[in-house]
């Protein structure tokens, strides 16, 4: 498999893929025609000094991926409005809309941030310190904080998922994930080849989740302090610390197929089960129109291909000579 840089996340009826600074949203209408917006998005903080910090680049593309996948997701949901609504935004001025829309995205990532650390941080820390009443040892109440942090993450999955809007959005995640296996793995981008492809993709948000999840409980683990409040800011302080040590973790996975990447990226990947559903070949449809507005698909299979031509004809070479050479052996 050949890092392609490209990524992506469902949305409502639809798939985003973003290369570099170029997104295309894709979604597929009530009239079932497919409508394609691609704009350019450079990030909240501009240029490429900052993708060159470790653990920096972490937290600022975290916060990327959550003002593209928010605003991205109010472009698909706006489709589905009611006839009300819509002529209600029709009336609104293009300024005030836009205005309206940032003002709305801003929020939403705010109160998304405050929410997944409420949830995530502080309520498994409270949970364990109601255990330290009748648990004397530090390191136990440190474990079972971890694993109550990951029932937590685990339940909010399983419990979201069972939502019938949420599953069809597991199904597109499906899709973004088949079409970038597929083009990575050197198969030419269409239906058949995708429906093919595996759902399951090292470098999804959540197997940074999971990487986030998994660190906090490791970290925390060696967190000893007798004052609860002092604990509590020192969760909150290492939370920017843990998101980029999780990024450079996932950002490794999504370029190695080293043995021990493999291995702790297995636990991400688990949770796959749960995120990705397979998609039907109108969802794959829509991934493909996605990933073409913003991807030169043929040029990159052609330079694998190209690649592995000419390690196929060194590898001949090499037999050769070592055919040769047995042979000069062999003589008297």
């Amino acid at each position: 498999m050949r890092y392609s840089g490209i990524g992506g996340q469902a949305v409502m009826e639809g798939v985003m893929m973003k290369n570099k600074e170029r997104y295309a949203v894709a979604v597929r209408k009530p009239d079932q025609e497919i409508e394609v917006m691609t704009k350019e998005y450079k990030g909240i903080v501009p240029g490429e000094v900052w993708q060159k910090i470790p653990l920096v680049r972490g937290v600022l593309s975290f916060i990327d991926s959550l003002v593209l996948g928010m605003s991205t997701l109010m472009y698909s949901a706006s489709f589905f409005e009611d006839e009300e609504e819509s002529k209600e935004k029709k009336q609104d001025t293009a300024e005030k809309k836009k205005a309206k829309e940032n003002a709305m995205m801003g929020g939403t990532v705010a109160l998304s941030i405050i929410l997944a650390v409420a949830i995530f941080m502080i309520l498994p820390y409270y949970l364990s310190v109601l255990c330290s009443r009748f648990i004397a040892s530090d390191m136990v109440v440190a474990v079972i904080e971890g694993i109550l942090r990951l029932a937590i993450f685990i339940g909010y999955i399983l419990l979201i998922s069972k939502m019938k809007e949420i599953q069809r959005v597991f199904m597109y995640h499906g899709a973004e994930h088949k079409c970038i296996n597929c083009i990575e793995h050197g198969l030419e981008l269409n239906v058949e080849n995708v429906r093919k492809s595996s759902k399951e993709h090292k470098r999804c948000g959540t197997s940074f989740l999971m990487f986030v999840v998994i660190i906090s409980v490791i970290l925390f683990l060696f967190i000893r302090v007798d004052s609860h409040a002092l604990r509590l800011v020192l969760r909150l302080a290492l939370v920017p610390v843990i998101a980029g040590v999780s990024y450079e973790l996932l950002r490794a996975a999504g370029r190695s197929d080293n043995p021990v990447i493999n291995l702790i990226s297995k636990p991400g990947l688990w949770m796959q089960g749960l995120t990705t559903k397979e998609p039907d070949d109108d969802m794959i449809e829509v991934g493909i129109a996605s990933v073409e507005a913003v991807f030169d698909w043929r040029s990159y299979i052609a330079e694998i291909r190209a690649e592995e031509g000419i390690s196929e004809a060194v590898n001949a070479d090499t037999k050769s000579e070592d055919a040769e050479q047995k042979v000069q052996e062999k003589k008297p």
